[in-house]
């Protein structure tokens, strides 16, 4: 385990770590819970998942980051040391580290995840941009050539980015993704029912009956929240065709930023584009007909590769290798990786 090399990839809903020659081995919610009044950290991950919506007026449950990026740096620091302990043991573990970012952060952005990341001993890091990590762990071959377009829906943003010669050649990243989806089926429920749902149970709601595209029979979900005008406990039924509905505009949101990247991209890079289709990754590709909407308003083929949600933690570890190239540049080697602290 000594000094072996991980890879993290950071994201607003999980945290996934990557260890060298073993796969992923750590895959947690990036959750956080406190208690306000003496500030010690009450639960880490699946545990203050667990507390979302659920905590009595002393506790506070976060999340650390926030649409890809550190929003509260000093939690965010504490999670990570927590995760990477939790993988090291008590062993003295001083790992070089490939980190993935959203495309379009800044370099104070940039500077905040390597602080928070070196203060747990790391001997060097490395960043990647997110599309980069996803077309790799999505198993294409990104030192050729060959443009290929890829569109990465996280939890807090949708990074997309048309990826040649293991670079960025045009990418975007909108603020529009799995939580956008949520806050769109609390609202439906909420216009519709009079009733106050949770961010859970709006999940929930969306990993069991959401799409954005017609099913073939209408399913429902029984969700329950309080009464908005008697203030008492009530249950709905919902429908997938009025998620359908609520999810349509967050959707289109992130179709029209894909079309406008496709506008700006080299013609010759858009015949490969054409040729091979685009490559849909992250947790909320796997949405019910996401593929097929794509498809049908770019009229192109679209692929949704194995576990999408983990193809930015795979990409990023296929990565590992590409840090010694970062200490001495050979000649030829293209390098996926964007920078080294």
């Amino acid at each position: 385990m000594l000094g072996t090399d991980i890879a993290i990839d950071l994201g607003t809903s999980s945290v996934k770590i990557y260890l060298d020659g073993k796969g992923i081995i750590l895959n947690e919610p990036s959750v956080i819970a406190y208690d306000q009044e003496t500030d010690d950290i009450v639960a880490i991950g699946q545990e203050a998942y667990a507390m979302v919506g659920r905590t009595s007026s002393k506790i506070s449950v976060v999340h650390p980051l926030c649409n890809g990026v550190i929003s509260d740096f000093a939690l965010a620091q504490y999670v990570i040391n927590h995760y990477l302990k939790k993988i090291s043991g008590s062993k003295v573990f001083m790992p070089r580290v490939v980190v993935s970012v959203p495309c379009g952060i800044t370099e104070v952005q940039k500077r905040a995840v390597v602080d928070a990341i070196s203060s747990a001993g790391v001997r060097k890091i490395c960043l990647i941009e997110e599309p980069v990590a996803a077309a790799m762990g999505a198993g294409v071959d990104i030192s050729v050539p060959h443009g290929c377009f890829v569109i990465d829906i996280g939890g807090g943003t949708t990074d997309m980015g048309v990826i040649s010669l293991s670079g960025v050649a045009i990418s975007r990243s909108i603020k529009v993704a799995g939580n956008t989806f949520d806050e769109a089926i609390i609202k439906l429920v909420r216009r519709k029912h009079n009733l106050l749902i949770g961010s859970r149970m709006a999940e929930e709601a969306k990993k069991a009956i959401g799409c954005v595209y017609p099913r073939q029979e209408v399913t429902s979900f029984r969700v329950k929240g309080r009464n908005m005008l008697t203030g008492l406990p009530q249950w709905a039924d919902i429908t997938c065709d009025e998620v359908l509905e609520s999810l349509l505009e967050p959707a289109m949101q992130i179709i029209r930023a894909a079309q406008e990247v496709l506008e700006q991209t080299p013609p010759e890079l858009m015949g490969d584009i054409y040729t091979d289709g685009i490559i849909l990754t992250g947790g909320s590709a796997q949405l019910f007909g996401f593929d097929t909407l794509i498809g049908k308003k770019t009229k192109m083929k679209v692929f949704v590769p194995e576990e999408p949600e983990s193809c930015v933690a795979k990409g990023a570890g296929k990565a590992i290798p590409f840090i010694d190239d970062m200490e001495n540049k050979n000649y030829g080697v293209l390098n996926p990786l964007s920078a080294a602290y």
